[in-house]
């Protein structure tokens, strides 16, 4: 299989053009999948009317439409959350709502749409808290389809009470630069695998 393609859909709670931390450790992702012939795009979903709900078309000018269609061209998806009060972003709870109408989406055999699909995880925050974050997303996330590579996140959190956003903190550390290429080689070896190799039909 030739070229692979990545979405990245950024949970920050800020619309653009104000800077976000979520987005430039996706951004990172997204690069790092470069590496493995793997091309995309990130979309901020504050800059787009998604409307609540768990359907695939909430009518009323709602554009999660536009960007499922985005997903459901890509083999790898990436969702990049904030921690807020140790959880995910609210934008983030929303999108998992909106991939819970994938479940009665399915194939001519009966697969849902997001088998074959893998996901990974993006987390950046001030406080601790990114592993039960990218737990509870990534159980989502495999609820409803996706598949999760063996270590499927990247995280960077600041000092307890401190006030540094990743985008300000200068140099990164290794370990969350390490986490980053090593989830972006593993999501797009599965993602390989699995369109040689598709799941069977149930």
């Amino acid at each position: 299989m030739g070229t692979l393609r990545a979405l990245v859909l950024c949970c920050t709670l800020k619309p653009s053009p104000a800077p976000s931390s979520a987005e430039l450790l996706g951004r990172e992702v997204l690069a790092a999948l470069a590496d493995h012939d793997v091309d995309g795009e990130v979309i901020r979903i504050a800059d787009h009317t998604v409307r609540f709900g768990v359907s695939v078309d909430e009518g009323d000018g709602d554009e999660w439409p536009a960007i499922r269609a985005k997903l459901l061209d890509a083999q790898i998806l990436v969702v990049a959350t904030p921690i807020w009060l140790g959880q995910p972003s609210s934008i983030c709870k929303m999108v998992l709502e909106r991939l819970d109408a994938e479940l009665s989406q399915t194939d001519d055999q009966g697969r849902p749409l997001t088998y074959g699909k893998v996901a990974t995880v993006a987390v950046v925050g001030n406080e601790d808290g990114a592993h039960h974050v990218t737990a509870e997303v990534l159980q989502a996330l495999g609820d409803v389809g996706f598949t999760i590579p063996a270590t499927a996140s990247t995280y960077w959190v600041g000092e307890a009470m401190g006030g540094v956003d990743y985008r300000d903190a200068g140099t990164k550390p290794q370990t969350t630069g390490r986490a980053t290429k090593t989830a972006a080689a593993n999501a797009a070896h599965l993602a390989r695998l699995l369109a040689k190799q598709p799941y069977p039909a149930t």
